[in-house]
């Protein structure tokens, strides 16, 4: 669904990604794991060019990509539910919920049943602020958000961060869902290993704004891939 060949990234004179290639396949979980500072929340930013790569290649759905502003990586079908969530404080769940139909064609405004099943919390708080709900809760109006908008590719940045052991349960639960719908590539970025060792079917490691470990769950033992997460 979704791919990079030697992408690379700079913060001004500092090069942050180094020839990142890799790709996320519709119906699977990949997981960019590594420390804090490895570059996966850059790469995150490169993919929904929230940030403009400096070089190498994007190919979305068999077509590659030129560097265009996160509009237009939204209209292509990449939603992405950022670290700290990015939720607007001041309007309602359902209001930040609508701003999704900016790229849904008109018939389509609508808040999907299946958005209330997942997250019921969310139908129960409509007309509450954004800003006056849990952490635990603004996440899943972020993804609930992001779903709206019926993306081919999902890139999740760091969905446990701050968030109650329950929500983490309900948010995996999420994400399994949308992995066994089998239309969406879902790019997760994790630093909690458990979460992301269960869901994932493909890792990359960072490491320097490099690939230092790359493969599948069942080409990589648990141990290995902890081992190279921590270093």
């Amino acid at each position: 669904m979704i791919r990079t060949e030697g992408l690379t990234l700079h913060y001004g004179g500092s090069q942050i990604l180094h020839g990142i290639s890799m790709e996320a396949r519709a119906g699977e979980v990949t997981c960019v794991m590594g420390t804090n500072g490895v570059g996966k929340t850059s790469l995150l930013k490169a993919l929904a060019g929230t940030h403009p790569r400096s070089g190498g290649s994007v190919w979305l759905g068999g077509e590659e990509v030129p560097v265009v502003p996160p509009q237009g990586m939204a209209r292509r079908g990449l939603a992405v539910v950022p670290q700290g969530r990015m939720i607007f404080p001041l309007l309602t769940v359902r209001e930040n919920m609508e701003t999704a139909y900016a790229l849904l064609p008109r018939a389509e405004h609508r808040i999907p049943d299946e958005i209330f099943e997942l997250f019921p919390i969310l139908k129960e708080f409509l007309h509450r602020r954004g800003g006056d709900l849990s952490g635990g809760q603004q996440q899943q109006l972020a993804i609930a958000r992001a779903m709206i908008m019926k993306p081919r590719v999902l890139l999740l940045d760091e969905p446990t961060e701050g968030i109650q052991p329950n929500i983490i349960q309900q948010i995996g639960r999420v994400i399994e869902y949308l992995k066994g719908k089998g239309d969406m590539a879902i790019i997760l970025v994790e630093q909690y290993f458990e979460f992301a060792y269960g869901l994932a079917d493909r890792f990359y490691v960072l490491r320097r704004g490099e690939v230092a470990l790359e493969g599948d769950k069942a080409s990589l033992s648990k141990d290995v891939l902890r081992a190279t997460v921590s270093v």
